[in-house]
């Protein structure tokens, strides 16, 4: 079952069949620990409706904020090694991998987050600019997982390994993040082999594509909720995007009019261009 926020009010898709929610506060329907019973419950109330138009469909975020977990892949500890090795931090960000506790950041506010089909954009004062394709979980105020969705971090990698003290520059600005298209509503865990997958098209043409698993987090999403939840409240729930396994090469940065395609198994594809 996955779950849709449009202009028109909350969609449900079910078994390929589409379904318009009676109730239109998007807030309070994404913060019930009990999202996908209620939504079964109100199936049987709802009218049918045809697939949205893709670009009628905006981010599936209220209040959240969003945060972010970081080096929770081997290739993303790998990056992060090399690109702050002339500021020192050839060696943290290993022992960041290794250790018990997890990097944790804060990502983006709502209104910095971008929908599929809309622009993210790229720092005017960076000039080595990455996406990173991530899955997204959905938490409740009291900690429960409900449901996934698809994240783009994106990053400026020479603001962040020129000193890794510059991360909030590197990574939090406006239209910096995209979620969607919609949430995939579900409690329990995704197959580890469910695939990511990102593709980025320039002029039309493939400039870049990798894939990875689920299997290849070396974090559980359940370890990364419970210390995101330890000392800090949620009021309004929140997104927490749990870490990258495709980077581009060094030689790599994004353009503007770039075309950033990330799918996840089950899940569907988050599209954005470069503005």
């Amino acid at each position: 079952m996955k779950l849709y926020r449009s202009s028109g009010g909350a969609l449900v898709e079910q078994a390929g069949s589409w379904y318009r929610l009676a109730e239109s506060d998007w807030a309070a329907l994404t913060t019930r620990d009990d999202l996908r019973a209620h939504l079964e419950s109100q199936l049987g109330h709802a009218s049918p409706t045809s697939a949205p138009d893709k670009h009628a469909v905006l981010a599936p975020i209220a209040a959240q904020e969003v945060w972010a977990a970081g080096v929770t892949y081997f290739r993303s500890r790998t990056a992060r090694m090399e690109e702050s090795q002339t500021a020192g931090g050839g060696s943290f960000y290993d022992r960041v991998y290794e250790a018990e506790r997890p990097e944790l950041f804060f990502k983006n506010s709502p209104h910095r987050v971008a929908a599929s089909e809309t622009a993210v954009r790229i720092r005017k004062d960076s000039k080595w600019n990455v996406p990173e394709p991530e899955l997204a979980l959905l938490i409740t105020p009291s900690g429960k997982l409900i449901g996934y969705s698809i994240g783009n971090d994106m990053s400026s990698r020479d603001i962040e390994g020129e000193n890794p003290l510059y991360l909030p520059q590197a990574k939090v600005y406006d239209r910096s993040c995209s979620l969607g298209p919609g949430i995939l509503v579900s409690d329990g865990p995704l197959p580890a082999d469910s695939r990511i997958r990102m593709d980025i098209l320039r002029n039309g043409e493939l400039s870049f594509s990798g894939e990875t698993t689920l299997d290849q987090m070396k974090r559980t999403p359940a370890t990364l909720i419970e210390y995101l939840y330890r000392e800090t409240s949620f009021p309004h729930g929140c997104f927490l995007l749990t870490g990258t396994g495709i980077i581009p090469p060094d030689a790599f940065t994004l353009q503007p009019g770039d075309v950033i395609r990330i799918a996840i198994d089950e899940i569907g594809t988050l599209q954005n261009f470069v503005e």
